[in-house]
């Protein structure tokens, strides 16, 4: 308990001194798990609706994979974004390893399955009898996706939480295609495990702390969002 507060203490002192390096890793992290959401964002929403508005042979397959795709484990993930972005690899021409691109495509693997499957839940939720209601009106095809989205943005809200606290609090895949490289690509996650590798469980403490802060703060932020209209 002693350590844990020594931890706390030492996380108020290092975000109310302006640690230039803590700023830095809190920014980067931020950043890169944000881009990787608002990526598989678009690439999970619009997946995600069209399977649950169409039907065709070997839908039951597809779902199947994008349900086994919300519990990859991030090292998998890593290795092979790794292998991709490897010099000899597909995109090794791209240079990216190493570089908080590659954190953001390795991220955005975790979090787009996620991302899908909510949005395919979410949109099912609602009752069939209110698209055939939008069709019968008139509404295009267009209009009644919209009008579906718009119906079912609260729960799809939990889309973005669970997306980005997978890919915020994630280590393994960051660690292999980033490197954890100071100044370049180590995140909150990454600087606690090199901490804790020394030893320096303060430090670390500190670290998990502030990333648990900046995970309340952006699921409060949401979370007001999702639940002001009830409120």
């Amino acid at each position: 308990m002693e350590l844990i507060g020594q931890g706390i203490v030492q996380a108020l002192r290092l975000l109310a001194s302006g640690n230039a390096e803590v700023w830095q890793i809190t920014w980067l992290s931020l950043g890169i798990s944000a881009t990787a959401t608002l990526l598989s964002l678009v690439v999970g929403i619009p997946l995600g609706t069209a399977l649950a508005l169409t039907r065709f042979p070997g839908r039951g397959l597809v779902v199947s994979l994008i349900n086994t795709g919300m519990g990859l484990p991030p090292v998998v993930v890593g290795l092979f974004v790794t292998i991709v972005l490897w010099r000899n690899g597909l995109l090794g021409m791209l240079e990216l390893l190493y570089t908080p691109t590659a954190m953001v495509l390795a991220q955005l693997v975790i979090a787009a399955p996620i991302v899908t499957g909510l949005t395919l839940a979410a949109i099912q939720q609602v009752p069939d009898k209110f698209r055939l209601q939008l069709l019968a009106l008139g509404a295009s095809r267009a209009q009644m996706v919209w009008t579906l989205l718009k119906e079912a943005r609260l729960p799809m809200l939990a889309a973005v939480m669970a997306g980005f606290g997978a890919v915020i609090s994630e280590v393994g895949a960051s660690l292999m295609v980033g490197g954890n490289i100071k100044g370049s690509t180590r995140v909150l996650t990454t600087a606690t495990v090199l901490e804790t590798s020394k030893g320096n469980f303060d430090a670390a403490i500190a670290l998990s702390l502030i990333l648990l802060l900046v995970m309340f703060l952006v699921n409060w932020a949401l979370t007001w969002i999702q639940q002001g209209r009830r409120a």
